[in-house]
């Protein structure tokens, strides 16, 4: 009796497993950012909005956040995408849309910020960087 409880879980979980996947598929993209307004000083604890501004290349790029990475007084900024695979993508040509996100000041000195800006002719990724200094 238990071997035929063992052989019909054993059936019923293989049949179970489909190796057809019918979900949509997605990868991540870092976009560029194509402007940004940052002020130009900050003040220690003070909270300042930086908005950004980027081009979706497709309708099949969906926003996702904003790409940030710290390390110490240095911010690398990008547009996280994903990007959904498939072939009935269409190119957009719609103006600029814009995000922003809130910059809590926590240290003296001077900040940098890195935007990202894409890649160049070799695969290199390109940054625009700005220095903000706190007062």
């Amino acid at each position: 009796m238990k071997k035929i409880v063992l052989l019909t879980l054993f059936l019923l979980t293989l049949m179970g497993c489909s190796i057809d996947d019918d979900q949509p598929n997605y990868s991540y993209e870092v976009l560029a950012v194509d402007s940004y307004t940052v002020p130009q000083s900050f003040t220690l604890g003070q909270t300042y909005e930086i908005k950004l501004k980027y081009k979706k290349p497709s309708d099949c790029h969906s926003y996702q956040g904003i790409y940030y990475d710290k390390n110490l007084n240095v911010r690398t900024i990008g547009i996280q995408t994903a990007v959904l695979e498939s072939t009935n993508c269409t190119p957009l040509t719609i103006e600029p849309i814009e995000v922003s996100f809130n910059f809590l000041v926590t240290n003296t000195g001077s900040y940098i910020f890195k935007f990202y800006k894409g890649e160049d002719a070799n695969g290199q990724n390109i940054f625009e960087e700005v220095e903000i200094p706190v007062n």
